[in-house]
């Protein structure tokens, strides 16, 4: 376990948060905080406390702490949020003003900023050049990633890269997504050869060589499709990818549900879990960082002891749908059973083969707060880890570029896929099995399979709406799961929620998020996205 050294990060950042400016927008050239960077950034020491402040906006509750595994990540054809509300992102009715919009925006720019802050000043100290090199790399790779969320979000976004001109920054011109996918490429690729290989980090909480490689795969594959469309890159994806599968250091943990129980217990598999979000804590004491994994994604209970959850996220007929009975992903996926108080006790009560409509009641069962070792538990906070990048995605990816690139699945990508597979039938991930692997599919339905075990590996890690538009189906797909809630649900309240979001799916306009009106109400000159006029 790694406590000791998120306790030391987190005290940290606590630190470095007094350095960093304040602003009241994201291009603000005002600071509000008494110590100037440039009387900082004297020791390799502060360097880190600088790169820490980096790493601390992806557990920020307008990132990864909240709003991309909620209200921000689920609003495609894997759930939806539950609750008695007619307005928001999770079933989109917004607007250019909706907080969540605008805080995402906001805050990677913070982080963003935060990144410009640790490189411009990366000279300073007197230190080793190894460690100067990797700390680089690092600040690198998260600025990089920081962009790639605003990309697939916003498409055309400011392009900042310095601190050293204020002026400057406050009127930078968008760039189109060509343009910052390629800052990206350029900034990760740096960036790869500076870091530690993932053996010598150890863990999924810091960048590694492996965490660069397969986010730079990710990066490439979206590349490659809507709306660049720039269909070399999967050539790239191969490579990236290949970096990871080739050297055999990463495999598949044998339990799939092993994998979140690690996320919960703060245990590492680094051959699996590449790279992670961390969070700690429990709002008590002076060192905490808590998220709302499993408390907003998790199954609902009041109960302390199991860990407050109020299950804010339930099903879809068509990810449940998608699994086999014998795929051993579906019941730890979805939730099969609910709390209910037997003689005054949290029990876990199996759901009865009711009609189909049942389904809709079930909740997303990857975070589950009995297994945080924690105590006491936090109402509203969870130490929980969240996955950013894992080893079964990396060979999904590999999978589907191969097949897009050669027109058909090659033995490799069989291979690839067939390791995913096997692992969640309970088999051994590198043992080839006759009877039971894919084999004899010609192009689209291989691209099927990719697409259907995408979801059924990877469902609510925040992946999903962003992979329905870089295919292309989106906007048909919300219209199917709008369908699908008219037909398949007619008893329960919260279920009549869910298939807001296909309704009101307009292409297209929610291919793309607003730029928030507050940044286009200090900066006109930022051009809005279609429709959001």
């Amino acid at each position: 376990m790694n406590r000791n050294r998120k306790i030391h990060m987190l005290a940290a950042v606590t630190f470095v948060l007094f350095v960093l400016a304040a602003c009241d927008s994201f291009l603000d050239s005002t600071p509000k905080d008494f110590l100037s960077p440039e009387n900082y950034y004297e020791t390799e020491e502060q360097l880190n406390y600088g790169l820490n402040g980096v790493y601390d906006v992806l557990g920020h509750k307008d990132i990864y702490g909240d709003a991309l595994i909620s209200r921000m990540g689920t609003e495609a054809d894997e759930g939806f949020y539950a609750v008695s509300t007619f307005r928001g992102p999770q079933v989109y009715d917004f607007s250019s003003s909706d907080p969540y919009v605008t805080g995402l925006w906001k805050r990677l720019y913070d982080g963003i900023n935060r990144a410009n802050m640790v490189i411009e000043y990366i000279d300073k100290p007197d230190m080793s050049e190894e460690s100067r090199a990797n700390i680089l790399g690092q600040a690198k790779f998260l600025r990089a990633y920081y962009y790639f969320l605003l990309v697939i979000n916003w498409a055309n976004v400011p392009l900042i890269t310095d601190v050293a001109h204020p002026e400057e920054n406050l009127n930078a011109p968008q760039k189109s997504p060509k343009e910052i996918y390629e800052f990206i490429i350029k900034e990760m690729k740096e960036a790869e050869s500076l870091v530690e290989e993932a053996s010598a980090v150890g863990f999924g909480g810091r960048v590694s060589k492996s965490a660069v490689q397969g986010i730079l795969a990710r990066v490439c594959l979206h590349m490659a499709g809507h709306p660049v469309n720039d269909k070399s890159k999967y050539r790239d994806v191969l490579e990236w990818t290949s970096k990871l599968i080739d050297p055999g250091f990463h495999r598949l943990n044998p339990s799939y549900e092993q994998v979140f129980i690690n996320y919960a217990e703060d245990e590492y598999y680094i051959e699996e879990s590449i790279w992670e979000v961390e969070f700690w804590g429990n709002t008590a004491g002076s060192f905490r960082e808590g998220g709302r994994v499993g408390v907003n994604t998790g199954i609902p209970t009041t109960n302390a002891a199991i860990g407050n959850s109020y299950g804010f996220i339930q099903v879809t007929s068509r990810l449940y749908n998608r699994y086999e009975d014998e795929d051993l992903r579906r019941d730890w996926a979805i939730a099969p059973w609910r709390y209910q108080n037997v003689n005054g006790e949290p029990t876990e009560v199996a759901w009865k083969p009711w009609p189909d409509h049942s389904i809709y009641q079930r909740h997303c069962g990857k975070w589950r707060r009995k297994y945080e070792r924690v105590s006491p538990k936090s109402t509203n906070d969870s130490p929980q880890n969240f996955p950013l990048l894992r080893f079964s995605d990396v060979l999904l990816m590999y999978a589907e570029a191969a097949n897009e690139l050669y027109g058909s699945p090659t033995s490799e990508a069989y291979e690839a896929i067939n390791r995913v597979r096997r692992r969640a039938y309970g088999f051994d991930e590198l043992q080839s099995n006759p009877g039971f692997d894919l084999s004899g599919m010609d192009y689209e339905m291989f691209q099927e399979q990719i697409r259907q075990e995408r979801s059924r590996e990877l469902c609510f890690e925040g992946l999903r709406k962003h992979d329905l538009i870089r295919w292309g189906i989106f906007g048909s797909m919300m219209k199917d799961i709008a369908n699908d809630f008219e037909i398949g649900t007619d008893i329960f309240n919260s279920t009549r929620y869910g298939g807001l979001a296909g309704k009101n799916v307009e292409e297209p306009k929610h291919l793309l998020y607003p730029i928030p009106a507050s940044e286009r109400g200090l900066k006109p000159y930022l051009v809005q996205n279609p429709r959001w006029e």
